[in-house]
């Protein structure tokens, strides 16, 4: 397989991740998050999108947006479950991610980070911050009465949620009054095959 990849997007990462849990091998094509010039060069004909990341299939099919991509590697092993409505929660928590959490713990980060204009972060700051609390409100009190997003065991949710609050410091966020998150991010690190983001 061969992923369009940043190595600081959390988006990629969640991809890397779970790649490197189920012990599949794949090459990288580096793309940067910043610099887009060539995107529809590089990707023009495998994702209408051209966002990374994207995994080109051993047989040549290409798939885009990351959370399709963890659904897809994921479906029949152990960290997708067969049960429906388990299957049901799962992609509850991973629209949470794309519609509550990323467009604002992931967007502070890449502004405050990698954006080269800190100060847009400024100017956004307030509304940023809020929406990315209210998330992580979200999260503390669904984490506080179990150790996992979705039923007993660890899943392609918690590693959706997992790759932009592990590094939500980076956008200005403070974990420090959220416990239950920050014993669920020692939960999924402890996990086999777990890798680091900078892996």
């Amino acid at each position: 397989m061969l992923l369009y990849n940043s190595a600081v997007s959390g988006n990629c990462y969640k991809v890397r991740l779970l790649l490197a849990r189920l012990g599949l091998e794949y090459e990288t094509v580096d793309v940067s998050v910043v610099d887009r010039s060539n995107r529809e060069e590089l990707l023009g004909g495998l994702n209408p999108g051209l966002r990374v990341p994207t995994l080109v299939l051993d047989d040549g099919r290409p798939l885009a947006e990351s959370n399709a991509i963890l659904w897809y590697l994921a479906d029949g092993t152990h960290d997708l479950s067969d049960d429906p409505y388990e299957r049901a929660q799962t992609l509850q928590w991973m629209f949470f991610e794309q519609y509550s959490h990323e467009p604002y713990v992931a967007v502070a980060r890449f502004l405050l980070r990698y954006s080269g204009e800190p100060e847009r972060y400024e100017r956004q700051r307030e509304r940023l911050l809020g929406g990315g609390y209210a998330a992580l409100d979200a999260m503390e009190r669904h984490l506080a009465r179990r150790a996992f997003l979705v039923g007993d065991n660890y899943s392609i949710a918690d590693v959706s949620l997992y790759a932009y609050t592990h590094v939500a410091d980076e956008g200005a966020f403070d974990l420090e009054p959220y416990p239950a998150i920050r014993e669920w991010l020692e939960r999924v690190a402890a996990q086999p095959g777990h890798v680091t983001i900078d892996a």
